[in-house]
């Protein structure tokens, strides 16, 4: 059995003789590695500060439950190097990483213009996806930027910005990958535990401008897909793009790395993982 998890899947009990593989997203984010993130914004609105209260009271028992939870399964598949880490680091157990599958397909199709012209950045627009660092870095230096997407941080982020950046609101599928075919690079300023938004700009050949941390550590290649920039701040930010040169960058062989994560890739390594260890002697 297979079992996909970022929470409390993992614990199942499966009949004796069973072997269990999970593949897992990440440890527990709210009782683990953001858990002080959780404290700070719970998600539940008007009902914020009952779920800090019951966070607070119940995160010891509930990490008793989910360390014993992950020790249930067989076998662990980590999504990214990063998330290898957390569980060795919060589960205490050793893990194999397979990326998880990203459409790249649809991609295949759109034409970049001969020019490609700005930046991008955007998504859900949450306070934790840091699109505020590319903002203000885009801003400072009055470079043109577009913010796709919409969500509850989209009133602060435009008061930060210049007139330099754009913000499209929600936009279908197919406008934001015309977007990412036409921009000189994708702005990545969040630490994700994979970051499959990455690997959807390298499929339509667009460089990464990504925070050296997290799941971005996995597809990144400096000079090669995109650039690092070290520290999760607007001067780091800004030193990399004032560094950027989309010269540098040739956007066939840009594609040519992203099919590494399409999903026929993530289907024979799972499947190849599986033979292996349903074969492994008693």
């Amino acid at each position: 059995m297979i079992s996909s998890s970022g929470a409390e899947a993992k614990g199942i009990k499966v009949p004796q003789g069973t072997v269990h593989i999970n593949y897992c997203h990440a440890p527990t984010h709210y009782y683990w590695s953001r858990y002080d993130e959780y404290l700070k914004h719970p998600g539940f609105g008007p009902l914020d500060p009952l779920a800090r209260l019951g966070l607070r009271l119940l995160v010891g028992p509930l990490r008793k439950w989910d360390f014993k939870a992950a020790q249930r399964p067989h076998y662990l598949i980590a999504n990214s190097t990063h998330i290898k880490a957390e569980i060795k680091k919060y589960y205490h157990r050793d893990a194999i990483v397979i990326n998880p599958p990203v459409d790249i397909d649809r991609f295949e199709k759109i034409k970049s213009p001969e020019k490609r012209q700005g930046f991008l950045a955007g998504g859900r627009l949450t306070p934790y996806k840091r699109n505020d660092l590319a903002v203000e870095a885009c801003t400072r230096l009055g470079l043109p930027l577009t913010v796709y997407g919409d969500g509850p941080d989209r009133k602060r982020l435009q008061s930060l910005a210049g007139p330099t950046v754009t913000f499209t609101g929600f936009i279908s599928d197919a406008e934001v990958a015309k977007l990412f075919a036409s921009s000189q690079a994708f702005i990545f300023s969040l630490l994700d535990d994979f970051g499959v938004v990455g690997i959807e700009a390298l499929a339509a050949g667009t460089p990464v401008i990504a925070y050296k941390a997290g799941g971005a550590l996995d597809y990144v290649v400096e000079d090669k897909t995109g650039k690092f920039f070290p520290e999760q701040s607007v001067d780091s930010l800004a030193k990399a793009l004032h560094d950027f040169n989309p010269k540098m960058f040739n956007s066939t062989d840009i594609k040519r790395r992203a099919k590494a994560f399409s999903p026929q890739e993530f289907d024979k390594s799972v499947k190849k993982f599986v033979q292996l260890v349903m074969h492994k002697p008693d």
